[in-house]
């Protein structure tokens, strides 16, 4: 027998398109282009692809919420609470362990320590001087980076700023550049030189003089601004960047960027920048990559459950009583996870109702819990015995 074309193929998987995920029917038709099938061969794969399918079905009535929690709960009691470092120039931490999964599912306003993975084009993922030129576009600096030495002068009230004119060529920053961007600050410079800039203050006092010299080493001179330092490290056969800080917007702005690829660990960010779906495969990827370095194995659906439950609302939302918990209609719900006697009394002062169709509330209340084997009301009709016959 010849192999299938791909209109064949096609044709034979479309017949199991409600039975199959689209990206499982993808894979087929791949697959068996590639092998080469013929028609009995694809009707084994299929066989086998829908037997396995229906046995990864979950069960009606299983509680998939207790399962996925106490899958995430139970290997969090074996993780650490350690900070990864990057050995090289500029060392870099990553928080891991315990903490990481808390500030995902806490959906933390920022990281304790924000960091992006940038991937580079084809054309030059392999050329380091070329990552190493977009690593110093990237990595910001400021005046107070480039500046060795700061000498004040209470007699004239002035302060002399004594510049690295090395870093400053590695960097590409010229005097000029600095001058411009202390002027767009409204900073006046009465005198510089190619090592040195001069400012003067309009009063001798001390308190006025630190506050202009804290002022001008703040100013911004280039790179992103939220990200402090970047690290070129070459990984399978290609040079990437890893950054301390985060700006996702900004660096997909610069040419050279794979932006298919490049990543950062911000949840939310990400949410503001690419959407609410790629902040749920986010949340996905980060407990799974966490996990995995501490060599703990959980399912992937538990995660994807949770990713969901922390997303369906189309916004990124924490799992605590700021979140998720705390948004629940029932009264119970609420009460059971924190402020009990604050969420009762509410509830009893607005007239709220309780439906009880949940699991926490029947347990609090003593009835059957709608899962499982509770799920079924079974009726049964008993014939009467039939008289004994005399």
């Amino acid at each position: 027998m010849k192999a299938l074309t791909e209109k064949e193929v096609e044709k034979m998987l479309m017949e199991h398109a409600d039975s199959l995920p689209d990206v499982i029917l993808e894979d087929l038709k791949r697959e068996a282009l590639a092998a080469g099938l013929t028609a009995k061969e694809l009707e084994t794969v299929l066989g086998d692809v829908l037997k396995r399918t229906e046995y990864a079905q979950v069960e009606p009535g299983e509680a998939v919420g207790v399962v996925a929690a106490q899958s995430l709960g139970e290997p969090g009691t074996q993780m650490t609470m350690r900070t990864f470092h990057y050995a090289g120039a500029a060392e870099m931490n990553v928080t891991l362990g315990l903490p990481r999964i808390m500030e995902i599912v806490d959906a933390r306003k920022q990281p304790s320590t924000p960091m992006m993975t940038i991937y580079l084009e084809e054309d030059i993922r392999e050329d380091r001087e070329k990552a190493k030129e977009i690593g110093n576009m990237i990595s910001a600096i400021s005046l107070s980076d480039i500046v060795e030495k700061t000498e004040t002068n209470l007699l004239d009230s002035s302060i002399t700023f004594r510049l690295d004119t090395k870093l400053m060529k590695s960097r590409g920053i010229k005097i000029e550049d600095v001058i411009t961007r202390l002027n767009k600050s409204k900073i006046e410079v009465p005198d510089y030189s190619e090592s040195r800039i001069v400012l003067k203050s309009k009063t001798q006092e001390l308190r006025e003089l630190r506050k202009l010299a804290t002022k001008v080493l703040g100013t911004h001179l280039a790179g992103i601004k939220g990200i402090e330092r970047a690290l070129v490290k070459r990984e399978k056969g290609e040079y990437v960047i890893f950054t301390e800080g985060s700006n996702l917007k900004e660096v997909f702005k610069i040419k050279g960027v794979d932006k298919r690829r490049t990543k950062c660990n911000d949840i939310l960010e990400i949410e503001k920048v690419l959407g609410i779906e790629a902040a749920r495969r986010a949340i996905i990827m980060e407990i799974l990559d966490t996990l995995n370095e501490q060599g703990l194995r959980v399912d992937v659906r538990h995660i994807m459950l949770i990713a969901s439950a922390m997303t369906v609302s189309g916004t990124v939302r924490s799992i605590g009583r700021h979140g998720i918990s705390g948004d629940k209609a029932s009264v119970l719900d609420r009460a059971a996870f924190e402020i009990t006697v604050d969420n009762l009394l509410m509830a009893g002062v607005k007239g709220e109702y309780e439906e009880l169709d949940g699991v926490v509330k029947n347990v609090i209340v003593g009835q059957p819990v709608r899962l499982g084997t509770g799920v079924v009301e079974l009726t049964m009709k008993m014939d009467k015995p039939k008289e004994a016959a005399k």
